[in-house]
């Protein structure tokens, strides 16, 4: 044990030092209660003692103390109306081999600089990343009666970032071959654990589907459920893809390849629920 006034070491016990004679243990800084030598914090008050030879050993709290749930409380959640887009580099794995850790870092960063700068630009967010991929939503944390729109727009300007040429507004941007899919209905967005602090997300079958539809497109490709279609076929340029078996689903769906987007048609009328068609046989075709 070190002495605090003369900094000489002593063993362990010792109420005095064996070289000046200062008392080892001594009063509290905050309430000036005596404790033994070997205590750390004052057993009156709580507050550090303040030795040196002890401070060394005090570790903070990385975060302070989260609140626990109340059995048989549910978490906060709200149930959304969304669309959610799935977006991830196509061939991430043998790119990560050929390129190596840190050169595939920097080509994931300027991917997420480029494709999440689209997303922010058409109001979406994207509470969830994966290694090579992200999540993003429309109509949630904020409610957007036009997020169909918003969704489809944005996934045609993250193709426009990847796709190897400039931009309208002259930025060089990338040349890396993505999938891309898009899902509308109901989720719950909230967090998904009381006692650890993380970002909320969206829970339901909506991100699963999406998820889903994203891995079943081709390279360099923009898929759209039939959800989704059906709210945006007055406006968006599509062609008829399938039938698609989807992982965990029984039965195939149709999808839809995005083309393009009317602008001056989707100005016109936000995403509201359209009524139910036959997809037509034509390889693209804009309903009205």
């Amino acid at each position: 044990m070190r002495c605090p006034r003369c900094s000489a070491d002593n063993l362990a016990g010792m109420k005095f030092c064996g070289q000046c004679g200062a008392p080892l243990g001594g009063p509290c800084p905050s309430c000036g209660s005596d404790n033994p030598p070997e205590h750390r914090f004052c057993g009156h008050c709580g507050s550090p003692l303040g030795r040196p030879d002890l401070q060394e050993a005090v570790v903070p709290r990385p975060f302070p103390p989260q609140p626990v749930a109340v059995p048989g409380t549910a978490l906060p959640g709200e149930m959304k109306q969304v669309t959610v887009l799935f977006c991830d580099i196509v061939g991430s794995t043998p790119l990560t081999e050929r390129l190596g850790a840190e050169a595939m870092r920097d080509l994931v960063s300027s991917f997420l600089a480029a494709t999440l700068a689209e997303v922010d630009r058409y109001g979406g967010t994207a509470p969830q990343f994966t290694g090579d991929g992200f999540m993003a939503l429309f109509g949630a944390p904020v409610t957007q009666e036009d997020h169909v729109q918003r969704a489809l727009l944005a996934a045609l300007a993250i193709q426009r970032a990847l796709g190897g040429t400039q931009n309208s507004r002259g930025a060089d941007i990338l040349e890396l071959p993505v999938r891309i899919g898009i899902h509308s209905g109901p989720v719950v967005f909230g967090p998904v654990a009381d006692r650890f602090p993380m970002d909320y997300t969206a829970i339901g079958d909506t991100a699963n589907v999406a998820a889903r539809i994203q891995q079943a497109a081709e390279p360099a490709t923009i898929l759209l459920s039939e959800a989704t279609y059906e709210l945006a076929q007055s406006y968006a340029l599509v062609e008829p893809v399938g039938p698609l078996v989807l992982k965990g689903k029984v039965d195939p769906i149709t999808a839809y390849r995005l083309l393009d987007v009317s602008q001056a048609r989707a100005a016109l009328r936000p995403s509201t629920a359209a009524r139910r068609t036959i997809p037509s046989t034509a390889r693209a075709t804009w309903r009205s």
